[in-house]
């Protein structure tokens, strides 16, 4: 009977050997950190977030170039024209003549905008010639140089608000990057661990199901020299029935996960990736007022906030100036001439005085003026309120994520002493079954504790590396390093 029994349990443990051999077959093996490093290197989402950076980049350098001296050259050549026009003639009757002429014009043009007061300032030189076929006459008219302003009066300046909203956008979108990248490695983290539960799952399922059916064979021996009663058998078989299916699901479930993980990755190998169950990140204490602070200091949404405020008021002015006097001044100095020769303009050119004035008065508008300046001063009171609202609910998200992390860091100690003690445990039920000296429920009960903690284990690890990510992301802080993530 000693015999049998001792070779059984040899062949028990051959198979959980044989398990164990393809599990390990040939794959590639995957670190999280490395995971995480591939994710930002050459996933979809990194590549789109560098590309909305960039955006962002030339956004701004065109801003930019808005407010630096634009030179223009501007004109009609050629304006050739051949019709007949109609011509009053002296004694009031009309009379259509042909015409055939040419009308060119070029105009260099240097100007530079006043982002204060809203206006333009330029410098310019023109140059006009007239060709009359029918005639055979040749005029030219120009202006060697002028100088000249375009001032709105009482008018909204957008220049003026966008030297304050535009410099926050871009801050915005230079954190915004960073934001998304701590985003795809928290997106890593999870396809990560969520593949790791399907890889740990599938290999219980198949241990489980080895040692099911080596378990069921020796129970079978029992039964034969008596040691074991009908019911049990039935357990058992029972139990290998269950471990196929989990087998099944699991494997099924590993797939899956396998895919979704090198999709994330944009990962292109054929070989399975065979992760690593990563270690806890060592303990470091996270204060949660300079949690909040750094967050303040450096997530896009606090300057997101400022932004949003700005806009709200931007949009009061415009309704404010929009609703009475409207008027544009242009004036204009210098010198012009005309002459049969392009040169002859520059021979004693004459003064070049213009001003103009447009203005424009709302009458009677039924009350249209008005509604527009309230609906826009209800919209800031709304903006204000919901930006306090949003600091407030950002401000309880960073606090509540470093409490969890604090909690979170004595767990994963607890998790791994019970997988230990559950492990050892259950190979000491497992000795004691195979002496006769354990009953088949207690090994049950061994097993699923085993299992449980085995998996309790991988996820508390995943709740804490998903919360490390999330701190990063929330703060754009790493307190591991104690330096902001730049």
């Amino acid at each position: 009977m000693r015999v049998s029994i001792t070779r059984l349990f040899l062949l028990f443990l051959g198979s959980m050997a044989h398990c164990w051999s393809v599990a390990q077959a040939p794959t590639r093996a995957l670190r999280l950190d490395a995971a995480v490093e591939l994710a930002r290197g050459q996933s979809i989402s990194a590549k789109q977030a560098a590309t909305q950076k960039e955006t962002a980049y030339w956004r701004w350098r065109s801003y930019q170039s808005d407010f630096k001296p634009q030179l223009s050259l501007r004109g009609s050549l050629p304006s050739f024209t051949r019709s007949f026009l109609e011509v009053t003639q002296p004694d009031g009757n009309i009379a259509f003549l042909p015409v055939s002429y040419n009308n060119s014009s070029l105009n260099l043009e240097l100007s530079q905008r006043i982002s204060r007061t809203g206006g333009t300032v330029f410098a310019q030189k023109q140059l006009q010639r007239f060709d009359n076929f029918i005639q055979n006459s040749t005029l030219y008219n120009g202006i060697p140089f002028a100088i000249g302003i375009q001032q709105p009066l009482s008018q909204f300046n957008l220049w003026k608000w966008d030297k304050q909203t535009e410099p926050l956008q871009y801050n915005e979108s230079q954190q915004q990057y960073l934001e998304n990248m701590e985003q795809v490695a928290l997106d890593a983290t999870v396809y990560y661990f969520n593949l790791l539960i399907a890889q740990v799952n599938l290999q219980i399922a198949q241990t489980n199901l080895s040692s099911s059916d080596t378990l069921y064979k020796i129970a079978n021996q029992k039964l034969a020299l008596g040691k074991i009663s009908q019911n049990d058998i039935l357990q058992l078989q029972l139990g290998v029935l269950n471990a196929q299916k989990d087998l099944a699901s699991a494997t099924q479930a590993a797939e899956v996960a396998q895919l979704q993980l090198k999709t994330h990755l944009s990962y292109r190998g054929d070989e399975k990736l065979a992760l690593e169950v990563p270690t806890p990140g060592p303990a470091f204490a996270v204060d949660a007022s300079k949690a909040s602070q750094e967050a303040l200091n450096n997530r896009a949404d606090a300057i997101a906030f400022k932004r949003r405020l700005l806009e709200a008021s931007r949009e009061l002015n415009r309704a404010k100036s929009n609703n009475g006097f409207n008027a544009t001044l242009t004036a204009a100095f210098g010198l012009s001439n005309r002459g049969n020769q392009p040169l002859d303009i520059y021979q004693k050119p004459q003064d070049r005085e213009f001003i103009q004035l447009e203005f424009s008065i709302p009458l009677m508008d039924w009350g249209r003026s008005r509604s527009r300046t309230a609906t826009a001063k209800a919209n800031l009171q709304l903006t204000q309120q919901t930006v306090e609202q949003d600091r407030m609910s950002f401000e309880q998200e960073v606090f509540t994520q470093v409490t969890l992390m604090g909690m979170l860091q004595q767990q994963v100690s607890l998790n791994a002493r019970a997988d230990q003690i559950a492990a050892e445990r259950f190979k000491i039920a497992q000795d004691r079954f195979l002496l006769s000296d354990l009953s088949i429920t207690d090994l049950s009960i061994a097993i699923q504790e085993k299992d449980r903690a085995k998996r309790d284990y991988i996820l508390v690890l995943r709740d804490y590396w998903r919360a490390y990510y999330t701190l990063r992301l929330l703060t754009l802080y790493d307190f591991e390093q104690n330096k902001k993530i730049q």
